[in-house]
């Protein structure tokens, strides 16, 4: 059976650490008795004096014929730690000048601002990986279809444990159309997260103002199979400003938790939830399926809320309760 390798973390090679561990079971031993301990040759035990001397692992016994002994582990294998504890220390510094290199170049290349990401899977990974290590700002763009499962509640969990980033989204009124994704925005905003509906012209997520993720193929009938990431550069800068600019056009979405009732204040919470849901232009069938309800009770809260709104049409009451500051 081939014997385990202990040292090679430590930068000792197979030959090296053979010769060395035979040297601690057989004792003092000459170049020829150490040679057919290893199964070498006297010759090639003699090549690897240096090396093995350098590495602090034997030394020779003073008289003739020449005599080998090998360092007591413990004082050995302090050696070899120092010695790749000082390599690392100089690899760190090196990486600071080389980094130092790279800021004097004139902008990054290409190949280092766009990162190309294939598989939902994969796709998924780098999502949740943004979000997990932004610490101070998401922004969001919401719009079918998503990476991650907004349905999955055992994931929700964990994600709102984890106590990220403060997070502003903006959810396209086809976010909506998801079973569930209601819900979902209900927990976010309970969270802390401050939601808007408006215009959603793509997918997007950018985490600390430093790097962004957005479909590499834009259409909605499809899975999100691969990714772009952009990282810090001029295009980032103008996707961030898209955010911003979208960000002020869009209506405050406040979203109360399903068993909070407030029947002293009007609107009410359920009042609330279709005007925002008509602000965000959303037909009545889709905010029934939102809100649990059949298409004939949405109507008759729309044209209730339209006469209490003196609104014209459906579209026109979501303006005004936007307009009024009702959507809260």
């Amino acid at each position: 059976m081939a014997q385990r390798r202990l040292l090679e973390g430590l930068g000792v090679t197979v030959a090296e650490e053979t010769a060395y561990r035979a040297l601690l079971r057989h004792g003092p031993a000459t170049l020829n008795e150490l040679a057919a301990e290893t199964g070498s040759s006297a010759a090639a035990i003699r090549r690897m004096l240096p090396r093995l001397e350098d590495l602090g692992l034997i030394s020779r016994v003073a008289g003739r014929p020449l005599r080998l002994v090998a360092t007591p582990p413990n004082v050995a294998i302090d050696i070899l730690v120092a010695r790749r504890q000082e390599e690392i220390t100089h690899s760190r510094a090196a990486a600071a000048l080389l980094a130092t290199e790279v800021a004097e170049r004139n902008g990054p290349h290409p190949e280092e601002v766009l990162e190309v990401v294939t598989g939902r899977d994969a796709v998924a990974r780098r999502y949740l990986q943004l979000e997990r290590n932004a610490t101070e700002e998401m922004l969001v763009l919401v719009h079918p279809p998503y990476a991650v499962d907004v349905s999955d509640d055992h994931e929700n969990r964990q994600r709102a444990a984890r106590q990220g980033a403060p997070t502003r989204g903006i959810y396209s009124p086809l976010a909506f159309e998801h079973p569930g994704m209601l819900a979902h925005t209900r927990r976010a905003v309970a969270d802390g997260e401050q939601a808007r509906l408006g215009q959603v012209p793509v997918k997007l997520a950018v985490a600390d103002a430093r790097t962004a993720i957005l479909p590499l193929v834009s259409d909605d009938d499809r899975a999100v199979e691969s990714a772009l990431v952009v990282h810090p550069s001029a295009l980032l800068d103008a996707l961030v400003g898209l955010f911003e600019t979208l960000w002020r056009a869009a209506v405050p979405l406040h979203l109360t938790p399903e068993d909070i009732l407030e029947p002293e204040v009007w609107p009410q919470t359920p009042d609330t939830e279709v005007l925002a849901l008509l602000a965000a232009g959303m037909k009545d069938d889709a905010i029934a399926r939102q809100l649990g309800l059949s298409p004939r009770t949405v109507q008759r809260r729309v044209q209730v809320l339209c006469e209490r709104l003196g609104a014209r049409t459906r579209f026109h009451a979501g303006f005004l309760a936007a307009q009024h500051d009702l959507l809260k």
